[in-house]
């Protein structure tokens, strides 16, 4: 009798090839997708149907693409320089310091500016004659029943 077994290796074959052919097309960017969505669709149309539901289920339709976000990260790498790696790493630290201080500045400006509008308002409110909205409810609705 001869079993047929199959190793791990011959079932993680085609799923190797699809996270492949996946990051190829992060890589190249949104358009690459909705053109093998496209292409898929045209050529077979169940194919081009699971290729847009997996775009719908891992939010590549949607939200932005993974090559923008893997990008970030290298800044933080060394260049292999490091007369300019601490050039980097300083001028970082500086505009994240006056970013903070510019925030603050902002934070300020805007209580100062509730503040003024309070104390115009409660001013606004000091001065206005109080025996209006008295006299309003005293008088009552007058009928001509005479």
């Amino acid at each position: 009798m001869n079993t047929y077994a199959q190793s791990p290796m011959a079932t993680a074959a085609p799923l190797r090839w699809l996270e492949s052919a996946a990051a190829w097309l992060d890589q190249r960017g949104k358009l690459a997708w909705i053109a093998a969505l496209v292409i898929s669709f045209a050529m077979i149309w169940p194919v081009g149907l699971a290729i847009l539901a997996y775009m719908i289920w891992s939010k590549r339709m949607f939200g932005p693409c993974k090559s923008r976000r893997m990008a970030s990260p290298s800044v933080t790498r060394s260049s292999g320089n490091t007369a300019f790696d601490a050039y980097r790493d300083e001028t970082l630290r500086r505009l994240q310091d006056e970013q903070a201080s510019f925030e603050g500045f902002l934070d300020r400006l805007r209580q100062a500016k509730d503040k003024a509008e309070f104390d115009q308002f409660m001013q606004d409110r000091a001065s206005a004659p109080r025996g209006t909205d008295e006299a309003k409810t005293d008088e009552g609705p007058k009928q001509d029943g005479s």
